[in-house]
């Protein structure tokens, strides 16, 4: 059976600025990986690489054993899905509305959601917390709701893999916790695959197996996240001293 996504051999580059160099990882059914990382490092830049939206340097990225020239966008879609940093919306409509979006890649061109797509568009709404929304007009909504929104509609999608770009952002300390049990369940219940731009180690040693450290010069680090969460290397990571701390088995990491 093919990983969900393998990435081999990537150099990716914004300008002058390397991002990574020579990257190679594969990610399988049930799997979560954190990339880490300071502002500007390029983590959005090569997430945006693994989705198809942008090409890389040299290398290629594999979904399932096939490109994306290959898959197209619609197959594409079906196999992963994308939470961007932003959200923007030109037109209103209401959150289901927007939610249902979700469905579009399992359409055909001329196909109208059915109740079944409706059905998975709200249980997705209430596992966010937002069914008691469903037609509010999506411009009304405050920048933590937008973002549960997005997240309601990229389960919608229903792919087997998730790629997050700072999934927490808007979000409280509740709806975090929230979010990234979801986001587990859906790891350990369905076998979908994560990968998630994170900006809190202790978070990503808590729900996530691996860890990619992106420190800004080319250079990445791939390992469990045991061994790449320390204090010297994400001091190293972050230009900031760390410093370790443990309770109830839980890692966390405080400014020393």
């Amino acid at each position: 059976m093919s990983e969900l996504i393998e990435a081999r051999d990537l150099c990716v580059s914004i300008g002058c600025h390397s991002v990574c160099r020579e990257l190679s990882f594969s990610l399988g059914a049930g799997e979560r990986l954190a990339i880490l990382g300071r502002n500007g490092a390029g983590k959005s830049t090569l997430l945006s690489v693994l989705a198809g939206l942008r090409d890389a340097d040299t290398g290629e990225v594999l979904l399932g054993g096939e490109g994306y020239a290959t898959l197209g966008p619609r197959q594409a879609a079906r196999r992963r899905g994308w939470l961007p940093q932003r959200h923007t919306d030109a037109f209103s409509s209401t959150v289901l509305e927007t939610a249902l979006t979700g469905r579009h890649p399992h359409l055909g061109r001329w196909d109208w959601e059915s109740k079944r797509d409706t059905e998975i568009a709200r249980v997705a709404l209430a596992a966010v917390g937002l069914a008691d929304l469903e037609e509010r007009d999506v411009q009304t909504l405050s920048g933590g709701e937008r973002q549960r929104l997005a997240i309601a509609t990229l389960l919608t999608q229903a792919a087997p893999l998730y790629l997050l770009d700072e999934p927490l952002a808007h979000l409280d300390l509740n709806h975090q916790i929230a979010v990234l049990d979801l986001f587990a369940g859906a790891a350990a219940d369905c076998g979908a695959g994560v990968i998630m731009v994170l900006h809190e180690p202790g978070l990503a040693d808590r729900y996530c197996e691996r860890a990619l450290l992106v420190y800004g010069d080319g250079r990445c680090e791939l390992g469990r996240c045991r061994e790449m969460l320390t204090a010297d290397r994400l001091g190293e990571l972050y230009g900031h001293p760390l410093q370790e701390v443990e309770a109830d088995g839980r890692r966390w990491f405080i400014p020393a």
